[in-house]
């Protein structure tokens, strides 16, 4: 039996070209960090897609990167490596 979906183009495809977002306090260099720890878990970033954005109040700060993923697999490391990572709270 094969399964196949009714819409091929909707949901993950792999490989391709996720973004992740990863938010921390302002003081931390998530900038450096965010590329650095996707890189490290084998990852390839394209870190020219970086965005930075600072929370409404200042205290807190999001850095959203792209990055290939050639499995699911990868595109869960990407999220626990960076989790992983105690300077980052949230990531999306």
């Amino acid at each position: 039996m094969t399964i196949r979906s009714d819409n091929p183009g909707h949901g993950f495809q792999f490989p391709g070209t996720f973004e992740i977002s990863a938010m921390g306090a302002v003081e931390g260099e998530l900038h450096l960090l965010v590329p650095a720890r996707l890189q490290a878990a084998g990852l390839t970033v394209l870190e020219e897609t970086m965005r930075i954005r600072p929370s409404a109040k200042g205290n807190y700060v999001s850095v959203t990167v792209s990055f290939v993923a050639q499995s699911r697999e990868d595109y869960d490391a990407a999220h626990g490596a960076l989790r992983a990572c105690p300077e980052v709270r949230w990531t999306l």
